[in-house]
């Protein structure tokens, strides 16, 4: 639909790449290690860098924004038009911990092209995918001669998010009037592979606990008491036993309740990517593939909610044997969730499933840490069409579809601003996000480029159509 010009677009990129990587090897040499609190200036000074950025790109408005850790960085750039959407860029600047020691063929902060390779830490995730936005915008003022972006454009890359962003959610709810949004755009994310772009439609929410069993006052003979009261660890193993059915399904009553299911559609779009499951299963150094019987291992991980055992404890853990009834045992839980599931009324389940399980002799508490929303996109959604057409143009290929298994902050912008929540990355898994030698291919990354420039005149033209 957008009338931007792939030639001038690609000119365009041609003539500023070099700059582009210049300058963003330089961030990437900022250690800005939310982890660390040693590192806390250089995810300050990452901040003050990107605000300068934006400020030379031509955003008029720029701001660090203070949280009750590390700081955020907000921009806004007006399009002008009182019929355009606003759309909202949503990223982060911190990094996740590296040193050479663990394993870097390069120093992780000294940032090292090789064979059409950057690598550094935070040049995937997330420093890369949010800078491409920066050429982006100005490639498609220049290739169409616009003054300002079609839409309304404001971006916010949060500081703290490889450390669960505890500051997240107040910080958006404070913030919630300057970042209203027609839709949000997520450039941290990734695509299938290097041959098979992809754009993701949903995240799994989360929420994880803790439940600590209690049975006699303390460790007591096994000989002289076992058998005749209650033991924690065992109820702990029979409660771990208990999470699934023979399908494996979650059997925690209500588990299931209010969830969207999968349509044919997503099903058969799901079936079009090049999985390998002897591939995948190497991947994920394991060895068989189980899980809920009557869905594919895709659809297990992306779109069915899932609990697992994160941990199992209690009792004598030394070497030999020591015959007791223990005091105490524990057990971690998490639990997946996809849309249409209520976090608070999956921890309720979980709660009354465990006090109805649990023998009396048994005190028991269960602590949660939180939750994270799931969020889905329906695939006729135009602006994830929009999307699409970008992507498209800037691959010249077929766009397909996924979901990510894992989950993140997106929900709380869709959950808070009320808006959909779309998915814009070009990182690949070789990129090795978290891992040593984490890299990101310079080709690909130039295609988030040409998608930008693309994506704002198709979001404007799209909503004014619609």
């Amino acid at each position: 639909m957008s009338t931007t010009p792939d030639s001038a677009v690609r000119a365009y990129l041609t003539l500023h790449r070099e700059t582009f990587l210049e300058d963003l090897a330089e961030w990437l040499r900022i250690p800005s290690v939310s982890a660390d609190p040693e590192r806390a200036g250089d995810v300050r000074r990452s901040a003050e860098w990107l605000a300068a950025k934006l400020t030379d790109t031509g955003f008029p408005t720029t701001e660090i924004w203070e949280t009750g850790g590390l700081p955020a960085v907000f921009a806004e750039w007006p399009s002008g038009d009182p019929s355009a959407p606003t759309v909202l860029v949503y990223g982060h600047h911190d990094v996740q911990p590296a040193a050479r020691e663990d394993g870097w063929h390069t120093d992780p902060f000294v940032p090292q092209t090789i064979d059409g390779k950057l690598y550094a830490r935070g040049a995937a995730d997330d420093k890369g995918q949010v800078f491409f936005h920066t050429l982006g915008v100005r490639a498609h003022l220049a290739a169409t001669g616009r003054t300002a972006p079609a839409v309304n454009l404001k971006l916010l890359i949060e500081g703290e998010e490889e450390s669960g962003s505890p500051n997240f959610p107040a910080l958006i709810e404070k913030h919630a009037d300057r970042l209203a949004c027609d839709a949000v755009i997520v450039s941290d994310t990734g695509m299938w592979s290097k041959d098979t772009p992809t754009v993701c439609t949903g995240m799994r929410g989360l929420t994880d606990c803790q439940i600590d069993l209690y049975g006699p006052d303390q460790d007591i003979h096994s000989g002289s008491f076992g058998g005749a009261v209650p033991n924690p660890a065992t109820e702990a193993a029979r409660l771990a036993a208990a999470l699934h059915d023979a399908d494996r399904r979650v059997a925690v009553p209500g588990f299931y309740d209010g969830m969207i299911e999968l349509t044919d559609q997503e099903r058969e779009l799901f079936a079009e990517l090049p999985f390998d499951e002897e591939e995948w299963l190497r991947t994920a150094h394991s060895h068989a593939t189980l899980g809920e019987a009557g869905s594919t291992t895709l659809e297990r991980i992306w779109a069915r909610p899932t609990a697992e055992v994160n941990g199992i404890s209690g009792g004598y853990q030394g070497p030999g044997g020591k015959t007791i009834v223990p005091a105490s045992a524990q057990l971690k839980l998490s639990f997946r969730l996809v849309a249409g599931q209520n976090a608070a009324a999956v921890q309720q389940s979980v709660r009354d499933w465990v006090a109805a399980r649990l023998p009396a002799g048994i005190r028991h508490e269960i602590s949660f840490w939180g939750a994270t929303r799931p969020c889905l996109t329906p695939l006729d959604h135009p602006a994830l069409q929009s999307v699409v057409r970008a992507m498209g143009r800037a691959f010249d290929q077929k766009i397909r579809f996924t979901r990510e298994g894992g989950s993140g902050p997106a929900a709380d912008l869709q959950d808070v601003l009320g808006v959909p929540v779309l998915f814009l990355g070009i990182s690949i898994p070789s990129d090795g996000w978290h891992a040593p030698n984490e890299k990101v291919e310079l080709d690909l990354l130039m295609k988030g480029v040409e998608t930008a420039a693309h994506l704002w005149g198709d979001l404007a033209e799209t909503w004014q159509t619609a």
